[in-house]
């Protein structure tokens, strides 16, 4: 079963650049996959595998390198016109499409129209990529370059296209002109329609060693110690850049252990202070786990010992199910605290069969 809600894309820990635009050094598996990456010619790029991996890090580490005046062989120099401009996103010939809620979030500039609006309050930033944007990639296609020797199209999260959004861009993304290269970057490619999948190459990120995630999550929560970055990883399932959200809402030692137990309860307390999405995906793990235990494998989220009794194996089934179909509407409007005491009389009914 899936593992994890979808939430609103969240780039908690870009380490391309952080979102006010000052460059951060990439982690090794990052740096490892740039090397990798920029040999190849191809002009479309996908970056697809599990959240929390590094996929808007590495496509934008690619973007600058791609666009930068002194190229090495490990990337971008970082010190270049190019390299600064790309880094206070103000690069002429880099165009970000992504939803104007993570535009935001990462300060990417919208168009004077789209931001306008928003600021007035007559529409709301939108989660999906519009197809307005995507009409705007057409558009930066058609335009001859200012400067240096190529032009890139970086979409990210590229699952956010909607139909018409993906069908827009199909013409542009198989025959661009010889000079622009488009790099996508996705946690849910099988979402992504098989004529946008088609015209790409499919690069599946890379993990990183526990040592190496530790080490960048010693470094992005200065003051943690080990085991706290310990039970990040855990509850993030070894992916960094969720481990670091994790480590963003406070999640402790107490809270992760006793949660499996409270939530067969019914008992929704420690998730109160979190958002409904992930609410939702911690009742997944706690799920998952459930289901682990029931059939004899070992836990992946947490540990044997905080796991409740084993409930009966059709009820977790079922549960499960349940689950993913609220992650198809987690992200609508409803009340979080009617939402919330749903799951709860949903997840102790699942002990009390």
């Amino acid at each position: 079963m899936s593992t994890s809600a979808r939430r609103t894309p969240s780039a908690a820990a870009p380490v391309s650049a952080g979102s006010s635009g000052s460059p951060v050094a990439d982690p090794p598996w990052i740096a490892r996959q740039v090397q990798a990456l920029l040999p190849q010619q191809g002009h479309a790029l996908l970056l697809a595998g599990p959240s929390g991996l590094g996929q808007y890090s590495l496509a934008l580490a690619l973007a600058r390198a791609w666009l930068c005046d002194q190229p090495t062989p490990q990337g971008a120099c970082g010190q270049c016109t190019s390299c600064h401009a790309v880094d206070v996103r103000a690069h002429s010939e880099l165009l970000v499409l992504m939803p104007e809620v993570l535009a935001l979030e990462l300060n990417w500039p919208l168009d004077e129209k789209t931001r306008d609006k928003i600021e007035k309050k007559e529409v709301k930033a939108s989660k999906w990529i519009r197809v307005e944007a995507a009409r705007a990639v057409v558009d930066f296609a058609q335009t001859t370059r200012s400067r240096g020797r190529t032009k890139v199209v970086l979409v990210y999260p590229a699952d956010r296209l909607n139909t018409e959004s993906a069908n827009t861009l199909l013409k542009t993304l198989e025959e661009p002109a010889g000079d622009l290269r488009f790099v996508l970057a996705t946690d849910a490619a099988h979402a992504l329609p098989a004529t946008v999948r088609s015209r790409c190459q499919t690069h599946a990120l890379q993990w990183p060693g526990e040592a190496e995630a530790l080490a960048w999550l010693g470094q992005q929560a200065p003051g943690s110690d080990e085991a706290s970055r310990r039970l990040w990883l855990r509850a993030a399932a070894g992916r960094p850049s969720d481990a670091l959200e994790w480590a963003q809402v406070g999640l402790t030692a107490g809270q992760w252990q006793l949660l499996p137990a409270a939530v067969s309860r019914g008992d929704g307390s420690v998730l109160s202070a979190w958002g409904p999405a992930r609410q939702l995906d911690a009742l997944q793990k706690c799920c998952h786990d459930a289901l682990a235990r029931a059939s004899g494998a070992e836990p992946r989220f947490f540990r044997a010992a905080d796991l409740p009794p084993p409930a009966p194996w059709i009820a977790l089934q079922a549960w499960s199910r349940d689950l993913l179909q609220a992650a198809k509407t987690v992200e609508h409007p409803y009340s979080a605290g009617l939402m919330l005491d749903a799951w709860m009389a949903r997840s102790a009914s699942v002990w009390r069969e």
